[in-house]
């Protein structure tokens, strides 16, 4: 990664494979959907966040970037799966750098603004709960990891050629 614009270059053209190789093996995600991601979980929610995301658009701009460090501002605009609602999300990315890959990348953003476009009346009315945010986490880490068994299982049907 020559820069953290290739990261989010990537993701704007939806190459997960680009976004993947801009981590480090030790690296660390979280945001307040997705808390405590390891490097391969943080791997496999892009691929899944990309693949599914038909609609997804986005826009960022480096706020700030050293060798150790970077923050980012970017905004998402994608239809929610679950509830087919139109949402946009802005975001600010908190990263760290190490051997020129992402190491540790925490993104924030206002969970209750992003659940009243998501989830309609109820993440109007619940959005500011930890019992509506907590639902949300478990559901994302169900559907990552059945993403994850599935990518798994496809991996492992793949023929081995030997030269």
């Amino acid at each position: 990664m020559k820069s953290i614009s290739d990261f989010y270059t990537a993701f704007q053209q939806k190459d997960w494979k680009t976004m993947q190789n801009c981590y480090h093996p030790e690296a660390r995600f979280s945001d307040p959907a997705f808390p405590g991601l390891e490097a391969a979980e943080v791997k496999a929610m892009w691929k899944m966040l990309v693949l599914s995301g038909k609609d997804l658009s986005l826009q960022f701009q480096v706020l700030e970037e050293t060798s150790r460090t970077a923050s980012v501002l970017w905004i998402a605009d994608y239809t929610f799966s679950s509830t087919r609602r139109k949402v946009r999300n802005v975001i600010t990315a908190r990263i760290d750098l190490k051997d020129g890959l992402i190491y540790r990348h925490r993104d924030e953003f206002s969970f209750w603004r992003w659940s009243r476009q998501a989830l309609g009346l109820a993440g109007w009315l619940l959005g500011w709960t930890p019992f509506l945010k907590q639902k949300v986490q478990t559901s994302a880490r169900e559907k990552l990891t059945g993403f994850m068994q599935k990518e798994s299982r496809l991996s492992a049907t793949w023929p081995v050629i030997r030269f």
